[in-house]
């Protein structure tokens, strides 16, 4: 009698996952700094600092600022599917972040030596094309390297150090830009950048080659049209469930600085600390929701992050009233979005194709990016509609999660 035996699980390498979370640290420097400083480059610049600006209206100068975000809702899908089938002597992905990195460090570092406005809207579109190229290719590493069991404790850890990267942004920006001037933070973030990027690349180890069938690689609209036509549609349900949430998260996050300023009367320097409360505990929640949503399933996790943001949202409507307040609802916003947020991406997976990690990835990106478009933009209409009240962003906010925790119960149990 022959005995059978059970093959042994290997534990999880919390080595490798720090690797991964290296290249998203590098990308994670680069958005704070450029999110605080170009709209003040666009603007008036800052007469306290003595930076001269281009003097661009406030609509001309936010628009410009979303230029990423539409970028991103077209390349980072494309890139993802290619970077499926992209096969050579340095790997998978690799060869795709070895060609944004330097595209991206070339147009950052140039954004603050810009001698006019013209120069610096052509700095930013080559900084938003260049790290659309590899931030895909880039995160659908936690699909190569990590099982579906180990994937959202592997994203928490990614997460955590995505939020490593920007308080170095946030704190170590300020400082340099204080006592340096407004290039340092740019030249230092780019530094910071390339170090954490080839750290990830010399670090990291591909899988071998899969074979994939010969379909047309196809964009964003043949891979939706797959999602679409797919007879389980939780895939799709768990897509639009990302649309929504990340359009309430986003649009109040757009929104928390004017509403400190200009419904609670904080303080502007105080309102940018305050604000920061969030990110603090986003950092600190990251990988205990990674490890609550492998033990007790990602779907489960998700509907109760929505549940209590949603029940947060509704009541800071009424109760939020001051900085005490103010700092409350931040921090117990962050625990719960943690728990959405990092099991996200992975839910994608597990209704994706374990064969076309990149394209699942351009898919979640679809969605996000889009997000990022349409909530700051309707949340700006409804407080421009009700009298430039900012405490509406908060209803808006629990409407659209919501309506995600609607699309979530849905999604078939795994």
């Amino acid at each position: 009698m022959t005995a059978t035996t059970t093959p042994t699980r290997r534990p999880f390498e919390y080595s490798k996952a720090f690797i991964v979370g290296f290249g998203f640290l590098g990308i994670s420097i680069i958005w704070p700094i450029f999110n605080q400083y170009v709209p003040i480059f666009l603007q008036d610049g800052d007469p306290q600092s003595g930076v001269v600006g281009f003097g661009l209206t406030p609509a001309l100068a936010l628009f410009i600022m979303t230029w990423d975000n539409i970028i991103n809702v077209f390349v980072q899908p494309w890139v993802g599917a290619k970077s499926d089938r992209t096969w050579n002597r340095f790997g998978r992905r690799k060869p795709w972040i070895l060609m944004g990195l330097p595209i991206a460090v070339i147009g950052f570092t140039l954004i603050p030596f810009a001698p006019t406005a013209l120069a610096l809207s052509v700095f930013i579109l080559i900084t938003n094309f260049g790290m659309a190229l590899f931030r895909s290719p880039t995160v659908a590493w936690l699909g190569d390297l990590f099982p579906a069991d180990d994937r959202s404790k592997a994203n928490g850890i990614i997460n955590l150090m995505g939020g490593v990267g920007g308080l170095f942004a946030f704190f170590g920006g300020g400082i340099l830009f204080d006592q340096m001037g407004k290039a340092a933070p740019f030249v230092g973030g780019a530094i910071l950048l390339i170090v954490a990027a080839l750290t990830a690349v010399w670090r990291v180890h591909e899988p071998e080659k899969i074979t994939l069938d010969k379909e047309e690689d196809g964009g964003v609209l043949t891979n939706l049209r797959t999602v679409f036509h797919n007879p389980d549609k939780s895939g799709l349900y768990v897509l639009v469930a990302i649309l929504l949430w990340f359009m309430a998260f986003n649009a109040l996050e757009a929104g928390l600085s004017s509403f400190a300023v200009f419904t609670l009367g904080i303080p502007a320097g105080r309102a940018s600390i305050y604000a920061g409360a969030i990110t603090v505990t986003i950092i600190a929640f990251a990988l205990p929701a990674g490890l609550i949503g492998t033990k007790y399933g990602r779907r489960a996790t998700i509907l109760v992050g929505l549940s209590g943001l949603i029940v947060i949202m509704a009541l800071s409507y009424f109760l939020v009233q001051g900085a005490v307040t103010f700092i409350i609802a931040l921090v117990l916003t962050g625990g719960f979005w943690a728990c959405v947020n990092v099991n996200s991406l992975p839910m994608v997976y597990d209704y994706g194709d374990e064969r076309k990690i990149g394209a699942y990835t351009g898919l979640y990106y679809f969605s996000s990016q889009s997000a990022a478009i349409l909530g700051p933009t309707l949340g700006g209409v409804l407080v421009d509609v009700l009298n430039d009240e900012y405490r509406w962003l908060f209803v808006f906010s629990a409407a659209f999660m919501a309506l995600a925790w609607i699309t979530m119960t849905r999604v078939r149990k795994q």
